[in-house]
């Protein structure tokens, strides 16, 4: 299940090269294609990589599968590091679909994010994920109020905001995450992963609760996934 490349450069390019194919095809077969993926350090060299692909942006929209319950001028943003890194180049030309809006309420802001990606079909194309070093996935996070909720496979896609976690769990802020129905209706989703220690995690993971560890939740709902992972950090 977990394929291994020996350089972050060929884990990059292996991952950016089939999220290119996916979206090229689906612009090809549909007209358009959505996309959504992660913040974070990690993806930064999938982003610069899938950037330069010829894939008629202009037909792509790119969302985010979580984000912090913050604007894009904090450097705490997921969606700053989707602009700076994705959608640049040829990419520049796709249309992104915040998750962050400045409502009253993380709440709030989640239901109109869901509004917004259902009226750009409501299905995603192509996923790429990364993973915690506590297992968690989008804000799927351990102990959360949400989890729960966001773990269940039978509830249709949708946004839902994530509540700071208490006595000093993770999230340290407010946050907005899709929900497992979105893999599960997804074409492709691809876990990156990287490092020793987040294969062991992987691999504890893998054998939980598919009701309290997204990993587990993902296998057991056949999430059509394809982890792809690399020693270096």
């Amino acid at each position: 299940m977990l394929e291994t490349f020996p350089t972050l450069d060929t884990w990059a390019a292996t991952i950016a090269a089939r999220l290119e194919e996916t979206l090229a095809a689906a612009v090809l077969a549909n007209g358009r294609a959505l996309f959504a993926g992660p913040g974070g350090s990690t993806p930064s060299p999938v982003y610069a990589r899938l950037a330069q692909a010829d894939i008629g942006w202009s037909n792509v929209a790119v969302t985010l599968v979580d984000e912090r319950y913050v604007p894009e001028t904090s450097p705490e943003s997921n969606a700053r590091l989707i602009r700076d890194v994705l959608l640049q180049g040829p990419a520049a030309a796709a249309t992104f679909i915040p998750l962050y809006h400045p409502e009253v309420t993380v709440d709030r802001a989640a239901a109109k994010a869901a509004h917004a990606l259902a009226g750009a079909g409501g299905r995603f194309d192509a996923v790429l994920l990364g993973m915690g070093e506590d297992g968690h996935i989008c804000s799927m996070f351990p102990n959360s109020p949400t989890l729960k909720t966001l773990l269940s496979p039978g509830l249709k896609p949708t946004v839902l905001g994530v509540p700071h976690g208490r006595d000093g769990a993770a999230p340290s802020l407010e946050r907005l995450s899709i929900n497992l129905p979105y893999l599960i209706s997804a074409g492709r989703v691809i876990l990156g992963l990287k490092g020793a220690a987040k294969r062991s995690v992987f691999e504890r993971e893998a054998d939980g609760d598919p009701a309290t560890q997204p990993i587990a939740a993902m296998i057991a709902a056949k999430v059509p996934l394809e982890v792809v992972w690399t020693e270096a950090n």
